[in-house]
């Protein structure tokens, strides 16, 4: 637990933000303390609810000062606890929320840091324009968390994570000073990249208080489609025949296995079975095209050609939004659905594509030896390697029995990613779940440098100290 803030500082800053701009109201605090999945409760002994970039700046200023620590907060639907303060002052920028440019010749837009994804979607279509970043949580996901984050999404495969898609930033370091970077340019090859170190950095360097997104066309013809598959196997051999036969128009290719479907069904109102039959996995595709009726031809023959091959067992395309938005929700509740199941080791881990099915055939034959009964519920975006691997207690189990298994049972996982080249945080962070765990996969060389980093930029360590190097 942080030390206690000494009441000067909490007069102080007070002074700076109004009344209207701070709170102590444990009602008020509770639902900022607690990670959606309750797994991480934290505490707070004030609340900072800044509106200003310049607010930001007084209030990270004052804390810099005194060596008060402090934890940045967007939309609280971090998974890994990096947004749970532990006796820190927490700085939420829910109140920095306006969308302050859109540009079309530039195609940016220029978002605060409260701003909801799902507001940035709303602002870019409203031009005409979209911004590719898919997330299941866009109604509460804010710019700042999915920047500090470097969160990846659905369209990672075609468009790249957050890293990719801005173009500045604004931000206030831990000194309190604010640094402008809100530029449009797509090129600008002056030295180190300030905005690409705070993509992220998960609030360790600073606190993002608005970003430059680049915009995107919208696209002309769209064509989404669920498949029936054997094994992840047939379904790396169908997502290379996607990217060959599309020329590039892949815009999602998501993989699921049949129990987490199954969960799906049973846990999610209004789900039903994509296919007349249960098949052992399944993989959600979307194309997308700027020329009108060509993702549905490329749809076509897409599905066509796999199941001439014998890579698709059966498949069904949407034929309306409704449809197409039916079947994205199958992939998007996997998580939710799982939560009736009881407790779950859950894993946010990539490897090359080329070893998926090598890894979830080796990871389930370790997780069935050292948890027997365990069940896994492994989805995630095929298209670029990142699988959720998650292992549930067994059916009827004891959550507390499967939870005091869980360490040692992730480390089994991780160990796995590690050989095969992977990586034990493939979109999420490590946030306080893997900061000490991922110094055991990463060089001694690139620790001391990741840490010699954050000494320039925060000698007194105050921005979010429990997380990262």
């Amino acid at each position: 637990m942080t030390a206690p803030v000494p009441a000067d500082v909490l007069s102080r800053l007070k002074a700076v933000l109004g009344a209207d701009g701070w709170s102590q109201d444990p009602e008020r605090l509770a639902p900022k303390l607690v990670e959606w999945r309750d797994r991480w409760v934290g505490a707070t002994p004030f609340l900072a609810l800044p509106r200003t970039t310049a607010d930001v700046a007084a209030v990270v200023g004052i804390c810099f000062e005194a060596g008060v620590a402090i934890t940045p907060q967007g939309g609280n639907t971090g998974l890994v606890g990096g947004q749970i303060p532990q006796g820190e002052v927490l700085l939420s920028t829910e109140r920095m929320r306006t969308i302050r440019e859109v540009e079309t010749f530039d195609d940016v837009l220029v978002a605060e840091a409260g701003v909801t994804l799902a507001a940035v979607h709303e602002a870019a279509a409203a031009v005409n324009r979209r911004f590719p970043l898919g997330l299941a949580s866009e109604g509460s996901a804010t710019v700042g968390g999915v920047v500090s984050t470097n969160a990846g999404g659905t369209q990672v495969l075609r468009y790249g994570m957050v890293r990719n898609l801005v173009l500045g930033l604004e931000a206030v370091l831990p000194n309190g000073e604010v640094w402008n970077g809100l530029k449009h340019l797509r090129k600008d090859n002056t030295g180190y990249d300030l905005k690409q170190l705070l993509i992220g950095a998960e609030g360790t360097l600073g606190v993002v208080t608005a970003a430059g997104l680049k915009l995107y066309p919208v696209m002309a013809s769209r064509a989404v489609a669920m498949a029936g598959v054997e094994s992840p196997e047939a379904a790396i051999r169908l997502l290379a025949r996607a990217k060959d036969e599309t020329g590039g128009a892949v815009e999602a290719f998501e993989l699921m296995g049949r129990l987490g479907v199954e969960f799906a069904l049973k846990n999610i109102a209004g789900t039903r079975d994509p296919l007349a039959e249960p098949h052992p996995w399944y993989v959600l595709a979307e194309f997308s095209s700027g020329e009108p009726g060509s993702a549905e031809a490329a749809m076509e023959r897409f599905l066509a050609s796999g199941l001439e091959a014998g890579l698709i067992r059966d498949a069904v395309v949407a034929q309306t939004d409704a449809q197409a938005k039916a079947l994205w929700a199958i992939r998007e509740n996997q998580s939710p659905a799982q939560k009736p199941e009881g407790a779950t080791w859950k894993h946010d881990v990539s490897v090359p594509v080329s070893q998926v099915a090598a890894f979830l055939a080796e990871a389930t034959a370790a997780m069935q030896a050292f948890a027997p009964g365990a069940r896994v519920a492994a989805f995630g975006h095929m298209g670029d390697g990142n699988i959720h691997y998650d292992v549930l207690r067994p059916d009827g189990g004891s959550d507390a029995e499967h939870s005091a298994k869980r360490n040692d049972g992730s480390r089994i996982v991780h160990d796995i990613v590690a050989k095969l080249g992977g990586s034990i945080s493939a979109e999420h962070g490590l946030g306080s779940m893997k900061t000490a765990e991922a110094e055991r996969y990463k060089s001694p060389v690139e620790v001391q440098a990741l840490r010699a980093i954050r000494l320039a930029l925060d000698p007194k360590r105050i921005m979010n100290p429990r997380v990262l190097f």
